[in-house]
């Protein structure tokens, strides 16, 4: 589960949310640069974008947004490749991901990292509805 407060400037945004895993707690603030991020009773880490396009919390729908934002990926037709600071949870370890991003309409967008590919439903402001096999938004 996962609960976010954001805050949408434009096409960018920054948020401060909690992801509640079977084992873990995860507490993270999302900046324009910078990620935050406490897992809950083992330490704390801040992972900066280096050069990267954008981050990538595992787990998390909410991450899925910031391109989908910035680029206007709901267009259709729309299709854009990216380098991300991929941060695997719990671990918190941080690696490049290659991932793609391409509009179907319709809010749907097809996602693309190596051998996964996923559609992802966004309502009409660019925040996931559903990814399959990860999250539904609750409400």
């Amino acid at each position: 589960m996962e609960v976010a407060h954001v805050a949408r400037r434009g096409n960018e945004l920054t948020a401060v949310g909690t992801q509640l895993g079977a084992a873990y707690e995860l507490r993270y603030r999302l900046e324009p640069e910078k990620l935050h991020l406490e897992l809950v009773g083992h330490g704390a880490r801040m992972v900066s974008l280096d050069g990267a396009d954008f981050f990538d919390l595992g787990w998390s729908p909410l991450f899925n947004s910031l391109p989908v934002l910035r680029d206007e990926l709901l267009e259709p037709g729309r299709q854009r490749d990216y380098v991300m600071r991929w941060i695997d949870v719990p671990s918190l370890e941080v690696t490049p991901s290659e991932q793609q991003y391409r509009s179907l309409g319709g809010g749907l967008v097809r996602y693309h990292s190596g051998d996964f590919t996923a559609d992802i439903q966004f309502d009409e402001d660019g925040f996931v509805v559903d990814y399959p096999g990860l999250a539904r938004r609750a409400g």
